[in-house]
């Protein structure tokens, strides 16, 4: 493929930098304990990482809206002084930002995480101050919505449009990227897979954090 020009890259953080499904996938299990629900196996949850949490609530485990938001905050109890550093880097992600830094590339997070934790994540493994800008998850003001937080993101920096490019393992950052306007690179070493990206309509698909940077 020729060499993307985007001077802007955009990553989400879960299943893109981080491998967090552990801290994810057992703090599920510890809301599912505290709401008396069935307390499912962990290779049985997978789905959960990498959408929004009160998505999946609602739209897979069907809960109602109160019992979702009952849910998050159960989630949250855990995950907040545990789960979150349940976690580790994907190989060669160090040396992919080093890599685009040298190349005057500007770097920033998307996540559908409480934008909080997603600095915390980043910071205890040393990774922040590659990022001009991280943005979360802010339901209090209405940042809900994978889009709205790249949108908060392209307008904290100040960057056009076709400046910028995502970088994502699931299909919610696809949609995000284009419901915004920009491309998106989908990734394999995450939580989704080729045909997800496909029906999704991923303007890019990588295998490897190497990959990535050869790319720009």
């Amino acid at each position: 493929m020729d060499r993307l020009l985007e001077n802007t890259i955009i990553f989400d953080l879960d299943g893109t930098l981080t491998d967090s499904a552990e801290g994810i996938l057992r703090s599920i299990q510890y809301m599912q304990e505290k709401m008396g629900m069935d307390i499912w196996k962990a290779e049985d949850l997978t789905f959960v990482v990498g959408p929004p949490l009160t998505h999946t609530f609602t739209e897979v485990l069907h809960m109602s809206t109160e019992e979702a938001e009952q849910g998050l905050l159960y989630f949250r109890e855990r995950y907040s002084s545990v789960g979150l550093f349940e976690n580790k880097l994907y190989s060669g992600i160090i040396e992919l930002l080093d890599l685009l830094q040298s190349k005057g590339k500007r770097l920033a997070v998307a996540t559908s995480k409480k934008e909080e934790s997603a600095l915390r994540i980043l910071n205890h493994f040393k990774i922040d101050h590659y990022f001009e800008m991280i943005g979360g998850d802010n339901r209090e003001i209405g940042r809900d919505t994978k889009a709205k937080v790249i949108q908060h993101v392209l307008d904290s920096m100040g960057v056009e449009k076709q400046q910028a490019i995502m970088v994502g393992d699931r299909k919610f950052d696809i949609a995000g990227a284009h419901e915004v306007g920009i491309p998106c690179i989908a990734i394999e070493y995450g939580y989704g897979d080729v045909s997800e990206f496909l029906e999704a309509g991923a303007d890019y698909i990588l295998s490897t954090p190497e990959d990535i940077g050869r790319v720009f």
